[in-house]
């Protein structure tokens, strides 16, 4: 935002005396103000205020129709932060007027006859004060837009950096990076439906990627085994809830922060018989009971090396036969309320082999 010079400067002169108006010109244009509003009437000056944005006000009080105090009312009224200065000129020297003047938003007063010396030095002032107060406010502006776009940037940043967490777990699994973009989709329409707020609801889409990334430090001999794992096995490919838990306890923003609730808790089941701490109910934070949904759902529903897609109207079912056991029973009932948006999802994001 540029500031214009001194001289540039809008000035709005308001006296309902025509010929006031014309000596108040004259004296200005001779100082070199020629960006001038000579006003007569004040029922216009709000829609002339409006429209110009003056730097300064040099107004009359004692006029028909509104007088000067009503005037700075209306003007008041507009809460405009960058609100110029007003001058009042006043045939009234008494201190009551003055006070008055003042507490109505005047800056300074002009008691009438005024000389050419005292009027030009209010104005400059004036002018002088209010620039600069509209320069430091354009640089407070830009500043602020540099620091929020700095701002923007490293939380993208950081976003790429959590998905490419994500992902590289997820390549560990012989899984594709679309299982993370379809089930983070499916957990942020389910939080959506319960009543999470647009902001949560995104944190929830950018910190569910990492749900398994615990897997990083499962063994390939257990992690990628085609068949079934024996008993000991099952117990180590269990920790990777714990270990994606530990992966993300030192980041303290409220992403990572949902990140490390959603890794631990994620395969906690309804009726407390999931891992790793056995929680039921409501007892498991409900970010892991949405993922627990959106992660098993898209798994059946997806193929793998070792197992063909299950088809997703079967996958859906499986969700409604074990609501109320792994599933909280709510989130399930989301969860079918919007299948047709699930199933777009679904359908929009399929594996290449799939489509």
């Amino acid at each position: 935002m540029s500031i214009q010079p001194d001289n540039q400067a809008c000035i709005f002169v308001i006296d309902n005396e025509p010929a006031n108006l014309k000596l108040l010109h004259k004296i200005l244009v001779n100082q070199g103000y020629s960006n001038l509003v000579l006003i007569q009437d004040p029922r216009e000056v709000l829609d002339r205020y409006i429209e110009l944005r003056p730097d300064l006000i040099l107004l009359d009080i004692n006029m028909p129709h509104l007088d000067g105090y009503q005037v700075m009312e209306k003007l008041k009224a507009l809460e405009d932060p960058m609100l110029p200065p007003i001058i009042m000129l006043t045939a009234q020297s008494g201190q009551d007027y003055m006070l008055k003047a003042l507490a109505a938003g005047a800056r300074d007063f002009v008691v009438k006859p005024f000389t050419r010396i005292e009027l030009i030095m209010r104005v400059r002032n004036l002018l002088d004060a209010h620039l600069a107060h509209r320069l430091v406010h354009a640089q407070k502006a830009t500043l602020e837009r540099m620091v929020q776009h700095r701002t923007d940037a490293l939380y993208q940043a950081r976003i790429q950096v959590v998905h490419c967490l994500g992902r590289a777990a997820e390549y560990r699994d012989n899984e594709t990076g679309l299982h993370i973009v379809r089930m983070s989709l499916y957990s942020a329409l389910l939080a959506k439906s319960l009543g999470w707020t647009d902001s949560d609801c995104e944190l929830l889409l950018h910190a569910s990627p990492m749900h398994d990334v615990g897997k990083i430090g499962i063994p390939d001999a257990i992690l990628l085994k085609p068949g079934k794992l024996e008993p000991d096995e099952w117990e180590v490919m269990k920790t990777h809830a714990a270990i994606g838990a530990e992966i993300l306890e030192h980041g303290d923003s409220e992403l990572l922060c949902l990140a490390r609730v959603i890794a631990l808790s994620h395969h906690e089941k309804w009726d407390g018989s999931g891992y790793p701490n056995g929680l039921a109910g409501n007892a498991i934070p409900q970010a892991g009971r949405i993922v627990a949904v959106a992660d098993v759902f898209d798994a059946l529903a997806s193929s793998r090396p070792y197992k063909k897609a299950w088809p997703v109207e079967e996958a859906a079912a499986y969700i409604g036969a074990n609501a109320g056991k792994h599933f909280d029973p709510i989130v399930a009932e989301h969860f079918y309320t919007n299948w047709a948006a699930i199933l777009d999802i679904h359908n929009s994001h399929m594996e290449p082999q799939e489509r």
